[in-house]
């Protein structure tokens, strides 16, 4: 639908699909010679190795602490619970520590070394590509999203390769303001790049979400791209990372995904910058590691990322899955699938595991962060029905197993600790039990969950020239440790909300597709209560349990116990202007960007840094 577009004709698309010959498809084994896969074997045999025994022996020890006595139902429940919880740390910890050790190996060629495509360009080759960079909306702000999209067109058209790519904005709003403004932004954008191919479409329905959306373009358009580029309504590219993805995939015809490594914008709020911080630490160790073993069966996060159009609109369509339940219908998280769909296609899929000019903005709050949590909740608990799909690779079909698994950890964590909390007020079971063992086993457990973060941070505290780009080891030092000490009392806080949501699915509850609340001045109390309430209500009840039952037990649940209880102050303070605005005048979670013009920065971004200067540190 096109009704009352302000912007000029030629720029008009409309959204019915035009049917087009299929472009002919030639499987990439027969242009390029196979992976070394012997050797990506023994990499996977090792990796797989590590983990059995590394969740065995975590396992075992549990069993250790638990079987003191006996074991009762309730400590088989706690054992089931936490074996839940074992493979996601498990893979955490491996992957990180891999990470970690090719990066002081191979410095900067380490991204390199596990993407041997990267070492096939010099950077000045040719752009011979077709190339589309599509942006998907629904009922997002079009003032940023469009300005950051803008800023992609006006970097590149400051290189000689301009002319290879269009731009299509791609709308699914269904709210007349939204349309509107999204129009005149478009007027504004052709009017300052009149030498651009800037096209919109308005669809009238959101029909497969934001797969559906690029779906529906592929319809009309694939025949005239050789790639695409995919961005979020939050995220920005720099000319330099999109110059070297196109010339990556125009030397490696084997790539069908090629996916960045995405790190986020500068922001104003303590809750997204602690955020943020955290976990750009905690990526860079964890995907150059996985990328290690994964090879060709990497990662695709659904935005900033290249995307071979042809094998794509082939293979990689999604299905509808049958029934009425909440797991079926259309596929919420879209990414990792076309991944394994892509690679059971024959294709690569890669990910250059190095921090570039790729940028994502991150929610502003833990309200906006769990809304966005639960729906792709919904969408990885749908891969239950997926893993059965005939052809998947073992690594495809394993890392849609581990989708699901990573959001069944947090509500076995929670299911495994109210019943400890159970256990501990029972001194006929507590009497048995190996107290300092057992609190012992806790605290590797603590350690091993956060070696993430902890190789991410050891990275840039090894090489004086990156510590230097963050504000120096100090400041470093003091971001990870205020940061982890702040996702200690988020992270019970999140978990409750997966728990209840995943309960719910179980009863048909499900979440839908709309626009998320990508910034925002600071979370208001009543808003923070309708969210969190529940959260307040459990730890509340936990710690009135505990005191009339088992008071020495407090010590020990004391974290989780404020977390919960405080679930709704922490929610709010962590977006006061003010603290948000300290942490930036004493370079608290300060990132390279925050001293440095990244791409495009948003007006938020900028007003990050003038509310800075407004307090002293």
């Amino acid at each position: 639908m096109n009704a009352h577009l302000k912007i000029p004709s030629d720029r008009i698309e409309a959204a019915q699909p035009s049917p087009a010959p299929a472009r002919a498809l030639h499987h990439p084994a027969e242009r390029i010679e196979a992976t070394a896969q012997p050797t990506v074997a023994r990499r996977r045999l090792l990796v797989l190795s590590l983990n059995v025994i590394t969740v065995a022996v975590l396992l075992a020890a549990m069993t250790g602490v638990l079987a003191s006595g006996g074991f009762l139902m309730v400590e088989w429940l706690m054992l089931a619970a936490y074996a839940v919880t074992l493979p996601w740390l498990s893979i955490g910890l491996w992957n990180s520590v891999i990470g970690f050790a090719l990066d002081r190996r191979h410095g900067a060629s380490a991204a390199g070394f596990v993407l041997p495509a990267l070492t096939r360009i010099t950077g000045d080759e040719p752009i011979h590509t077709r190339i589309a960079i599509v942006m998907p909306l629904r009922n997002e702000d079009p003032v940023t999203s469009l300005d950051r999209f803008a800023g992609v067109q006006q970097a590149l058209a400051e290189t000689p390769w301009a002319d290879r790519f269009e731009y299509h904005v791609l709308s699914d709003s269904d709210r007349p303001d939204i349309i509107a403004r999204e129009q005149i932004g478009l007027d504004t954008w052709a009017a300052s790049s009149p030498g651009a191919t800037i096209r919109y479409r308005l669809r009238t329905d959101n029909t497969g979400f934001k797969a559906g959306n690029i779906a529906e373009f592929l319809d009309r358009r694939a025949e005239d791209y050789d790639l695409f580029i995919a961005l979020d309504a939050d995220s920005v590219m720099g000319a330099e990372t999109i110059l070297r993805m196109v010339r990556v995939m125009q030397a490696s015809p084997e790539i069908g995904i090629l996916q960045s490594l995405v790190t986020g914008l500068p922001s104003k709020t303590f809750f997204t910058r602690a955020f943020q911080f955290g976990m750009r630490h905690g990526m860079r160790s964890y995907t150059l590691g996985s990328a290690w073993w994964q090879a060709d069966c990497g990662p695709n996060w659904g935005h900033n990322q290249i995307i071979r159009t042809a094998p794509f609109k082939a293979h990689c369509m999604l299905p509808v899955l049958p029934g009425t339940g909440p797991l079926s219908g259309d596929i919420l998280s879209h990414d990792q699938l076309e991944a394994a769909l892509m690679r059971k296609a024959g294709y690569e899929v890669r990910v250059m595991a190095e921090e570039s000019e790729s940028y994502e903005e991150n929610p502003p709050s833990i309200a906006d962060f769990i809304r966005r949590e639960l729906r792709w909740c919904n969408g990885n608990m749908q891969y239950f029905r997926l893993l059965g799909m005939a052809g998947l690779k073992p690594v495809s079909r394993m890392q849609l197993l581990l989708a699901i698994q990573m959001y069944l950890a947090a509500p076995a964590w929670m299911l495994f600790i109210v019943l400890g909390a159970f256990v501990q007020t029972r001194p006929d079971q507590l009497s048995d039990l190996p107290v300092w063992s057992g609190i012992a086993l806790f605290g590797v457990i603590m350690t091993l969950s956060l070696m993430p973060k902890l190789m991410g941070l050891g990275q840039i505290l090894a090489d004086p020239a990156r510590a230097r780009a963050y504000g120096g080891r100090d400041r470093v030092i003091w971001g990870g440790v205020t940061e982890i000490l702040f996702s200690m009392l988020t992270a019970p806080i999140v978990a409750v909300a997966l728990s209840i949501f995943l309960i719910g699915l179980a009863f048909g509850k499900r979440v839908g597709w709309d626009a998320q609340q990508r910034t925002r001045e600071r979370l208001h109390w009543p808003e923070a209560a309708r969210v969190l309430w529940p959260q307040t209500l459990l730890g509340v009840s936990l710690a009135a349990w505990l005191v009339a039952t088992a008071p020495w037990a407090l010590a020990f649940g004391a974290p989780i116990l404020l977390a919960l209880c405080f679930s709704i102050p922490i929610a709010v303070i962590s977006t006061n202007p003010k603290l948000g605005a300290l942490s930036i005048t004493c370079g608290l979670f300060a990132l390279p960007e925050d001293n440095k013009t990244a791409v495009n920065l948003s007006s938020q971004d900028l007003g990050a840094k003038q509310a800075a200067h407004e307090v002293s540190c």
